[in-house]
């Protein structure tokens, strides 16, 4: 029971973690280029202009719940699984999301290394 409960909370980790991080890199395109910003109008205008929006509120907080999905996920499986499972399934979700959301170009080798990626959690599983 626990095993089904550890990978419950992998898969919370791995789609909030997924949502968060595309929000997040859409609020910094949105914000445009911080060091030419910052030189322009100073420190406090980019605190402002990143913290004004939406995109990186509602990011900052799926981090946040993706991380007290860990600590969960943590309490109840075994770190050696958790912890490796999360982020990788965590870089393929990224490849995909980065792709259809934010319609990045993921080149033949990040596909590759995604499956590779895969492989690697299935043996974690087995």
């Amino acid at each position: 029971m626990n095993s089904a409960y550890a990978w419950g909370g992998i898969v919370v980790i791995v789609v909030v973690s997924v949502i968060g991080d595309v929000l997040l890199a859409r609020a910094m395109k949105q914000v445009g280029d911080v060091g030419a910003l910052w030189r322009r109008s100073g420190l406090w205008t980019v605190i402002g202009r990143v913290l004004r929006n939406g995109n990186f509120v509602l990011g900052v907080t799926a981090m946040a719940v993706a991380f007290f999905s860990l600590l969960f996920a943590l309490s109840w499986g075994e770190v050696s699984l958790v912890a490796p499972a999360a982020a990788s399934l965590t870089f393929i979700g990224n490849a995909f999301a980065a792709r259809i959301f934010l319609h990045e170009r993921v080149d033949t080798r990040r596909w590759i290394a995604a499956c590779l990626v895969a492989a690697g959690v299935a043996l974690l599983a087995g």
